[in-house]
This record gives C-alpha cells, sequence and structure tokens, in this order.
C-alpha cells in the first residue's frame, strides 16, 4: 500500500522547521503516521529533549516559498508523490520536498551521475563530453551539479538526450552565474531541481547536502577528475554508502586534478576508460527500472528503531570516541557495541552536519 498523499503545505511546514532535518523528518512520520500528526507532537518532542520555547515554521513562512516556487515556473515535488524519483525512496535521509523546472518525466528514467573538477584539465573535459554523449545515447540520463569544468560539460554534452541539474541553492538561483546560459537550456530541454527553498543563495553546507541527491539519484557515479579533497570525493563515498557504483577515469599520478581519482581505485573502485566499461560495470546492458505485475509500493525509508532522544544520544556516543586523530570507521563500530546497520546512517547525519570528516581508507575524525 503506498503512502497516503500529504498537503504539500504542511509538509514544507514540516520539513522547514527548526531542527527537522530529512532524517528526522522521515523518522517523525514513521512514528506518529501522518504530517499532521507529526506537527502537533513536534513541540512536546523538542520540549522533552531539552529545547525551550520551541515553535514551529509559521504557516506564512510555508506558503510564501509556495509562491516563490511558483513564480519561478518551479514545481514541488514531495516525498512520495508519484513524480518523486524511485531512486531516493531508499535513502534514510531522502528529500523531503524537491522544487523541479524543466521535464519532470527525466527524474524516473535510469541516471548516470557525472562529477569531477572545476579547474578540469582539456583532457578531463573531452573525456567528460565523449561519456556523456555516448551513456545518453545508450538511454541514461546524465545528472551533475551545474557546477564549472566537469559537471557543466557533462550537461551540456547530454542536453540533447536528457541531463537532470542538481542545485545547492534554490532552483531559480543560478551558481556559478557563468553558468546561466547552460542553466536555461536544462530548465528548457532537461531538469533542474533542489530540496532547498527557492531564491536561496548557496552556502558552503549546502554543497554535501547537495552532493548525496546526485549520487542516490543515479545508478552510478563517474569520476573524471578530483583532487584529494574535493566535493567530488564526498559524492563518491556517498554513491558507497547508498549501494551505488563507483567508477573513476584514472589520471596521470604527477596530475594534482587526478590525485582523488587514482586515491579512489587504489581504494577499491572501478576504473573505466570508456562508456563501454560503465556498461559493463552496470551488467552490460542497458540498465531499466523493472515493474511487477503487482507492485509493492515502499511507505519510504525504513528508520531506526531508536526516539529521537536515544539518536540524540547515539551521536554523543559516536563524538566522544573521535579526535582529531583519524580512527576507522569499523573500530569506531566494534567500540560502540550498536549494530552497523544503525551507526552507519547517523555518520552521514554528523558528516552533513560538519561534526565529522571522513578521510581515505574508511577514517574518520571529529571537527574542531
Amino acid at each position: 500500500m503506498g503512502e497516503v498523499a500529504q498537503d504539500p503545505l504542511l509538509v514544507l511546514q514540516l520539513s522547514r522547521s527548526r531542527r527537522v532535518g530529512p532524517v528526522t523528518y522521515h523518522r517523525l512520520i514513521a512514528d506518529h503516521g501522518s504530517v499532521q500528526a507529526a506537527l502537533a507532537a513536534l513541540p512536546q518532542i523538542a520540549a522533552a529533549a531539552g529545547v525551550d520555547n520551541y515553535a514551529l515554521c509559521p504557516l506564512e513562512v510555508a506558503r510564501h516559498e509556495m509562491a516563490q516556487g511558483r513564480a519561478a515556473g518551479a514545481r514541488l515535488v514531495c516525498f512520495g508523490d508519484a513524480d518523486y524519483p524511485a531512486a531516493l525512496m531508499d535513502l534514510p535521509d531522502a528529500p523531503p520536498v524537491l522544487w523541479a523546472q524543466g521535464d519532470i518525466g527525466l527524474l524516473a528514467r535510469p541516471m548516470v551521475a557525472l562529477v569531477g573538477a572545476r579547474n578540469a584539465s582539456s583532457l578531463g573535459l573531452r573525456m567528460a563530453r565523449r561519456l556523456a554523449e555516448t551513456l545518453g545515447e545508450a538511454g541514461f540520463v546524465v545528472v551533475s551539479g551545474l557546477a564549472r569544468g566537469i559537471d557543466a560539460e557533462a550537461h551540456a554534452a547530454a542536453l540533447a538526450r536528457g541531463t537532470v541539474a542538481v542545485q545547492a541553492g534554490g532552483v531559480d538561483v543560478i551558481y556559478p552565474v557563468e553558468n546561466a546560459a547552460l542553466a536555461a537550456e536544462i530548465a528548457a530541454k532537461g531538469c533542474r531541481i533542489s530540496e532547498q527553498p527557492p531564491g536561496l543563495q548557496p552556502q558552503a553546507r549546502h554543497f554535501p547536502l547537495r552532493n548525496r541527491i546526485i549520487s542516490g539519484l543515479a545508478q552510478a557515479v563517474i569520476v573524471v577528475e578530483a583532487a584529494a579533497r574535493s566535493g567530488s570525493l564526498i559524492t563518491a563515498r556517498n554513491a558507497l554508502d547508498q549501494g551505488r557504483e563507483v567508477l573513476v577515469v584514472p589520471g596521470h599520478p604527477f596530475d594534482a586534478r587526478a590525485a582523488g581519482c587514482n586515491m579512489l581505485i587504489r581504494d577499491g573502485a572501478t576504473l573505466i576508460r570508456s562508456a563501454a566499461d560503465v556498461i559493463e560495470a552496470l551488467g552490460g546492458h542497458m540498465v531499466h527500472v523493472e515493474v511487477d505485475a503487482a507492485p509493492e509500493v515502499l511507505p519510504g525509508p525504513v528508520p531506526a528503531p531508536r526516539s529521537l532522544s536515544e539518536v540524540a544520544a547515539l551521536h554523543g556516543q559516536i563524538l566522544a570516541r573521535l579526535g582529531p586523530s583519524p580512527l576507522a570507521e569499523d573500530q569506531l563500530i566494534r567500540d560502540l557495541a550498536v549494530p552497523a546497520a544503525l551507526v552507519v546512517p547517523e555518520l552521514l547525519s554528523l558528516e552533513l552536519e560538519g561534526k565529522l570528516l571522513r578521510q581515505a581508507g574508511g577514517l574518520l575524525s571529529r571537527t574542531a
């Protein structure tokens, strides 16, 4: 049985309320059964967690966001809607809402993500262009982040076949400005989406959030060029956590723009040289979404069987065991004596909140 349709205005109100991130949103819905019930319970939950004078997002703020979205020519897609991307439905931190401009039908097609360096080399740009064109001809929609460099090249090359741009700020806010013409073409021929309110200027913390949507939409994340510390590596780590393939174009050892790619290959990512390698890694043929005769529609991500207070306590235990010196993730899980299935989603939440850092080799450390 599918999820009961919710009032989009109330979905916005709950998702924009203070301290309600995507994971908390889904836990609230799972615990209380509906958006209305979750909104009614939230002030008491906040008080029990020690938050004084908690107030929900005002309904007028949600109405204003709806008006902004309509003025921008964008459509609101809520988790559980028929048009919501099925690929995101199994993520514990799936966006409760997405604003979309353009061809929303592309979100239902099989996708591959193509990401890489902003200051890409000419060879890197040529590789991105060839991969995007060939994968588009094979039936894949190319998803990326509308950044300069590899992202922009991939979007431009895939326009004729289908491309989706995931934006860090509002869907009507183009960043960087130099990609304004490309963004207009994507809105006309492809699709642009964002989980942020229209009009919001992107900030540094929004980019890791955007990256987990890019990887979540895709069956595989292809990294063309990436430095040792880059957003592309965050996207690749997200892909691994989400059970997606990570495919990497190797680079010269002396080129810093390829250091992250070579590191991913060293750590076990699949080396690719062409679109044929990508298709082979995905099963050797065009991947499609299979539909059963009587499909079972899941209501959404299955939450960890823990209350908000228990999750907060687990966050405290995780952070107490981490310091500036890196600790292996598997060692942390052993020290906590908590099932990995419960710990791993909370590690992602803490990373997205900027409270911990992931390093190569499965190492974790606490931010300063």
